[in-house]
């Protein structure tokens, strides 16, 4: 009868170990995707960042995005990590559902992003930016293998932006502006046409850019990943983009 006892309460103690395991799992799945890229959390850091660096405003800064010359992406300002960053980054969003959990959005970022834009005239006329992909991180080693299998990344590891035209920049005393910038993604070496919805203000000595664009995965010949506890992924996502611009 003893032993019946002990087996019993021991059967009791795992169960509840597996579920406080489970819902932990859970936990961290649900709370650890960060929020959408933001101008103002962005633009936020990099202003927290020159204060402590005791960097004052410029003259120009009002001016910086009607400013002719050569910006390129800031690599050394700001932190990465997947939580949070600070820094210059690419990124996609999806959303899954997951089996016990729900509906999800799936993250994954790369700050190893370089490339340029060049403002003339008060015109946007030239943007180049590349991001390596094989870089990609999420908040599960799991999911960093299979996006980056899915993405194709051992032959096709660089994803870039052209832009396809010189854009008009709105006039600004230094606030927040607003534009579309339509050009050519390469993802997993085929090039499509989209429209990135950017927003951008210029702080300190840095231009800081946020965007997103909707995709649909296969046009880049991507497949959705899958796995036992997915129970279904959307065919589309969201790329977007957080990046600091400084003066070459």
């Amino acid at each position: 009868m003893s032993n019946r006892r002990t087996v019993i309460i021991t059967t009791c103690v795992l169960l509840v170990v597996v579920g406080a395991m489970a819902a932990y799992g859970a936990w961290r799945v649900l709370s650890a995707a960060p929020e959408e890229v933001s101008l103002d959390a962005a633009v936020a850091a990099v202003e927290e960042q020159a204060s402590n660096d005791g960097v004052k405003k410029v003259a120009d800064t009002a001016d910086a995005l009607s400013t002719d010359g050569v910006w390129y992406v800031d690599t050394d300002s700001g932190s990465f990590s997947f939580e949070e960053a600070s820094g210059s980054f690419v990124g996609f969003r999806v959303k899954e559902e997951l089996v016990k959990i729900g509906d999800i959005t799936a993250v994954g970022r790369t700050e190893q992003v370089e490339g340029e834009l060049s403002i003339q005239n008060g015109q946007l006329v030239s943007v180049s930016i590349s991001a390596d992909l094989s870089a990609i991180v999420t908040n599960d080693s799991r999911r960093d293998n299979a996006a980056r299998n899915a993405m194709n990344v051992r032959e096709n590891p660089i994803a870039s932006f052209v832009l396809d035209q010189p854009v008009d920049l709105p006039e600004t005393d230094g606030s927040q502006i607003a534009l579309q910038a339509e050009g050519q993604l390469t993802v997993n070496g085929i090039s499509k046409a989209v429209i990135f919805e950017l927003e951008a203000e210029a702080v300190a000595r840095s231009i800081v850019v946020v965007g997103q664009t909707e995709v649909i995965f296969a046009d880049y010949d991507i497949a959705v990943p899958s796995a036992s506890i997915v129970v279904s992924a959307e065919d589309h996502g969201v790329v977007e983009f957080q990046l600091l611009f400084v003066r070459g």
